[in-house]
């Protein structure tokens, strides 16, 4: 396996070929195959860019037929017929079902795009400046995004003061029986408090990068009617945990909410190719032409495997109950490991919701060790968490039942051997 090349000239920053140092070639479903020949089950799945797993047959058909036709490849934002068969499915099977009404931007190709078109658009509607966001959030790496980032990691890099937001407690980070939504109400109803009245409140209904925080249903509802009170926009920050990463397409519909304004990205194309959206309230859309544009927005291949992929897996809700079937065969396998875990002294529990799970054993040392452990044995999963405490499941949606096992088996195998000693 020739590397020499990869080390040499890529930067430093590189992350995942840290972790699992090999050269892939291929990849199909929740397989990855190496040069060398070596199989590898994928419990990463792009950070949460492939829920539909590696080139599905249906969305690479689709690709391939769009290529082959000499279909529009950049487009800027005009119109074209990948632009409007995207939408029109957005539409017909996503939206008009759930009785959503939102209008549709295409800031860019990534989430911390839409993340920054959401927070400048929140900014221009209301007038006000600040942001309220969450510790352990994650919204990106750009300097509008970066401020409502927790992690100190990302900030420090930076070199500039972040600016623009302010952080108050997510559910459950000051233990339980604290209710932090009411702690938030406190500091909006006192002009003491330091908290500038925000433009928005901008959340993931499970922390992704933060440690797979779910926030519990109550919580989001009355954060909603929190925001609702105070005529504050409420942001849904889906990019990880949407299009069906929790059991539903939108993570907010376990709450029976409807945001001011949605954030997507990572599978929304559903093939890896680079996308993002915001979603807005109709009476929101308030851009004037071109105040918020970019090079890359709206991918027309994204758009091509995007809507494939809506009216291929979204037309009934058989993909929605398979995935929590899924789900629930990780989370009993999950806190069965942690279980076995505490029975040995370490403290570990098992956390998530739908196919975005995790187990917090505590200490990064140790998460680490189990992942290492599990990549030797042909598995490919990371770790998330202020310190990398939490061991974290994002297979592809469409894994495998055999496949999607044989993972969880050599976790709790590798779990038990570090969680013993």
């Amino acid at each position: 396996m020739n590397t020499q090349i990869l080390e040499q000239m890529e930067s430093e920053v590189r992350t995942y070929s840290r972790s699992f140092p090999t050269v892939f070639t291929k990849a199909q479903n929740a397989h990855l195959f190496t040069e060398d020949g070596k199989r590898y089950i994928d419990f990463l799945a792009g950070a949460g860019v492939l829920n539909y797993g590696h080139n599905h047959p249906v969305l690479k058909k689709a690709l391939v037929d769009y290529i082959s036709n000499d279909g529009i490849i950049h487009g800027l934002d005009m119109w074209t017929s990948a632009k409007r068969d995207f939408l029109e499915a957005l539409e017909e099977v996503i939206l008009k079902p759930r009785g959503l009404d939102y209008k549709v931007h295409f800031p860019g190709p990534t989430g911390t795009n839409a993340v920054e078109a959401a927070i400048r658009l929140a900014r221009k509607v209301s007038g006000r400046h600040n942001i309220v966001s969450f510790t352990n959030g994650f919204h990106g790496v750009t300097m509008g995004a970066l401020a409502t980032t927790g992690n100190a990691k990302f900030r420090d890099a930076a070199g500039l003061p972040a600016q623009g937001a302010q952080f108050v407690p997510y559910d459950g980070y000051m233990g339980e029986g604290i209710d932090t939504v009411a702690y938030l109400d406190k500091l909006l109803k006192d002009s003491s408090s330091g908290l500038d009245r925000p433009a928005a409140v901008l959340v993931e209904t499970v922390q992704g990068e933060g440690g797979i925080n779910p926030a519990s249903i109550e919580w989001l509802q009355r954060l909603d009617a929190l925001c609702k009170e105070h005529k504050i926009l409420l942001i849904v920050d889906d990019i990880q945990a949407g299009c069906g990463r929790t059991g539903k397409f939108f993570s907010f519909e376990h709450a029976n909410i409807v945001p001011d304004i949605v954030c997507n990205s990572k599978s929304l194309s559903a093939s890896g190719v680079p996308f993002a959206m915001v979603m807005m309230r109709p009476e929101l859309d308030q851009w004037k032409p071109s105040q918020y544009n970019g090079t890359f927005r709206g991918h027309a291949l994204a758009f091509v495997t995007g809507a494939a992929a809506l009216r291929h897996f979204w037309s009934d809700d058989k993909f929605e109950r398979d995935i929590q079937r899924k789900g629930r065969i990780v989370e009993d396998r999950f806190q069965k490991i942690a279980a076995k875990a505490r029975e040995n002294g370490f403290e570990a529990h098992e956390k998530g919701r739908g196919l975005m799970r995790g187990i917090d054993v505590r200490e990064g040392e140790l998460a680490d060790a189990i992942t290492s452990r599990c990549f030797e044995q042909g598995l490919i999963i990371e770790t998330s968490g202020h310190s990398g405490q939490v061991v974290k499941c994002l297979c592809p949606l469409t894994i495998r039942d055999e496949d999607l096992l044989e993972a969880l088996d050599i976790i709790e195998e590798n779990a038990a051997a570090v969680l013993s000693k």
